[in-house]
């Protein structure tokens, strides 16, 4: 199958393109926004060639091709006829979508994404300094300062990443907010983490009354004033004048906010974020691993609900407090039982296609990402999927029984076993990987696949995905014209022009464009290129004369807003680009774009028959000729 037949079978599983309202690409989606998903035929989608997988979340259609063949498809949609907006437009939307509790959870893995790399490196290089030190090697003096400035520099000043983030993502000004981030872990101020050893350093008393320390380490606190400032700047910008702005709106806010970090959402905050680590670690040290096998078992399931990035805010908050993090070793436990369910289907299977689609999504999962395997295999066959979930259950209970804890959080499974060398449980690390991975390959291979019935469901999904698939293409051949253009049919009768309507030029279809581009409609040679760029007539092989008439009366516009490609005489081949228009015009024009395709020589055959009906798309047939 061609990747314009499979955008094409897309695009009618989707609903058609009266069911879309936009479509972008990432790296490995295709992200479509729809109006209504009751109309998506998931079935006929997901067992499409060249399809890894597909899911609905955040208020987008997912479907998963792959690097590089994403954006292959990408291109072919947008051929017919899909519209198209920016990722960052399709994130404004999809941030619109869902409950109150998914929009925040959304938010929190928009605000903490960005940091994670730093907290990556700054896990790693503990690991290698712990690797150092276990391998009893003594470091000068200088070096040792060295290493303490690598491993704490990001989480001294980690409220003013926060902080920064935070601006950033409600679109406040970042630089005002990391300077505010970093006035609340100011060296003039009492350093939190001495305060807190009880020693000789002790809280300032501003105003003889309220104890102030800096908020070193902190999250929540400096996530809500980061909130709080990013509105409250945009407040002020809207009634300050534009000739005042640069100087009044940071000073304003930096002024208000430091108060109001430093003496009441500070204190106030730090304690709820005191209670909310409080209650993490008791979930992680229930006695037996419970905490771990509870984590383990549900992690996958938060994941498909998207709302997982819950944890970027708890793994910091452990890090920033501990310097080290039980969940990463849980949730790689989750991941490596998934992976390992996606590669028993794949040893199990003897469909070449599952094959192809399990090996790289397994890979995909061991280096930390799951969505292929999950929504690409597990999930689409069920039982692997919530057989993976016991296996990862028992993989994170004994995580927490032999108490696993990275030096950092953002990377798992094979990249994650950088985090534990240096700790000195690389050994348990590798143990928990692997009871992981076997009993996820075990119970799925014993359990949850069947091949039989795998052959069975293909052979089903593909009479229902023909039968879903509407306005079926004729084939090509001499006598079947193409549209020229992607948009709606319109029976000729309809037109509101009686030259047309009437049947006079000869019988044909109308077209309500959706796209100002003409296509040709068939292997032909140009014979007519009208001056103004509104009409062409061309001949095919078989004799067949088409007049392509953009809109009614457009000859009217004197080629304003039209642009031919060709010209008389030309041989083009079908889907060649004939010329463009601009609907926009003809609509400020006071005039109608709807585009008529007419066999000017109607008698000459023995019947000229509209094949078309709804949506048509570039290459399907709207007219078969027969002499």
């Amino acid at each position: 199958m061609t990747n314009t037949e499979i955008a094409k079978k897309v695009i009618e599983a989707l609903g058609g393109r009266e069911n879309v309202n936009s479509v972008a690409h990432c790296a490995t989606r295709l992200r479509v926004m729809v109006k209504d998903e009751a109309k998506i035929n998931k079935d006929a989608i997901e067992n499409l060639e060249k399809v890894q997988g597909a899911f609905f979340n955040s208020g987008q259609y997912q479907i998963i091709f792959g690097t590089g063949t994403v954006n292959k498809m990408y291109d072919e949609v947008v051929a017919l006829g899909l519209p198209t907006s920016s990722k960052d437009e399709m994130k404004a939307e999809a941030a619109k979508q869902g409950n109150w509790f998914q929009r925040a959870i959304r938010t929190f893995g928009d605000v903490f994404v960005p940091i994670i790399p730093v907290i990556v490196a700054t896990g790693l290089f503990m690991g290698v300094r712990g690797l150092l030190n276990a391998l009893g090697m003594t470091l000068p003096e200088d070096v040792t300062t060295y290493t303490q400035i690598l491993t704490d520099t990001a989480f001294i000043i980690l409220p003013g990443l926060v902080v920064w983030s935070t601006f950033r993502v409600f679109g406040g000004n970042p630089a005002v907010g990391i300077v505010l981030g970093m006035m609340l872990v100011s060296g003039s101020l009492p350093n939190a983490w001495a305060v807190a050893s009880g020693g000789e350093v002790t809280a300032m008393n501003f105003f003889g009354f309220i104890p102030v320390v800096g908020l070193q380490g902190s999250v929540l606190p400096a996530f809500i004033i980061g909130v709080v400032g990013a509105k409250f700047e945009k407040a002020v910008r809207k009634v300050v004048p534009d000739v005042l702005d640069l100087l009044v709106t940071p000073f304003v806010t930096l002024l208000v906010m430091s108060i109001l970090g430093l003496f009441v959402i500070g204190p106030v905050f730090h304690v709820v974020e005191n209670y909310i680590l409080l209650g993490t670690k008791a979930i992680l040290n229930l006695p037996f691993g419970l905490g771990g096998f509870l984590i383990g078992g549900v992690h996958q399931v938060i994941v498909v609900s998207g709302v997982h990035h819950i944890f970027n805010l708890l793994e910091v908050q452990l890090l920033a407090a501990d310097h080290v993090n039980p969940f990463n070793a849980i949730i790689t436990a989750a991941m490596t039982a998934q992976g390992a369910a996606t590669v028993a289907v794949g040893v199990k299977t003897k469909n070449p296609k599952l094959k192809t689609l399990a090996f790289p999504a397994a890979l995909s999962a061991f280096l930390g990402i799951t969505e292929p395997a999950i929504f690409g295999v597990n999930l689409r066959f069920r039982k692997p999927f919530f057989l993976s979930l016991i296996a990862g259950a028992v993989g994170g209970g004994l995580a927490s029984i032999l108490g696993l804890a990275g030096t950092g959080n953002g990377i798992t499974i094979i990249p994650g076993t950088m985090l534990y060398i240096g700790n000195g449980q690389l050994p348990q690390y590798l143990l928990m990987v692997a009871v992981s991975f076997a009993l996820g390959f075990a119970l799925t291979y014993m359990f949850g696949y069947e091949d039989e019935a795998e052959v069975a469901s293909e052979a089903t999904t593909e009479r229902l995905a023909d039968e879903a698939v509407t306005g079926t293409v004729v084939a090509p051949s001499e006598g079947v014209i193409q549209t020229p253009i992607v948009g709606d049919v319109v029976a000729l009768s309809d037109v509101n022009d009686p030259v047309f309507s009437s049947g006079a030029m000869g019988q044909g279809i109308a077209v309500k464009p959706s796209q100002d581009v003409v296509y040709a409609p068939a292997d032909a040679e140009v014979t007519i290129v009208f001056p103004t760029g509104h009409a062409y007539g061309l001949k095919t092989a078989n004799g067949a004369e088409i007049l392509i008439h953009v809109g009614i009366d457009t000859v009217s516009m004197n080629g304003e807003g039209f642009d031919q490609k060709v010209a008389q005489g030309d041989k083009v081949k079908a889907g060649d680009v004939l010329g463009t228009f601009d609907s926009a015009k003809i609509a400020a024009a006071g005039l109608d774009n709807t585009t008529m395709v007419i066999v000017t020589n109607t008698a000459d055959f023995a019947s000229v028959n509209p094949v078309a009906s709804g949506s048509v798309a570039k290459g399907d047939a709207i007219i078969e000729v027969k002499a």
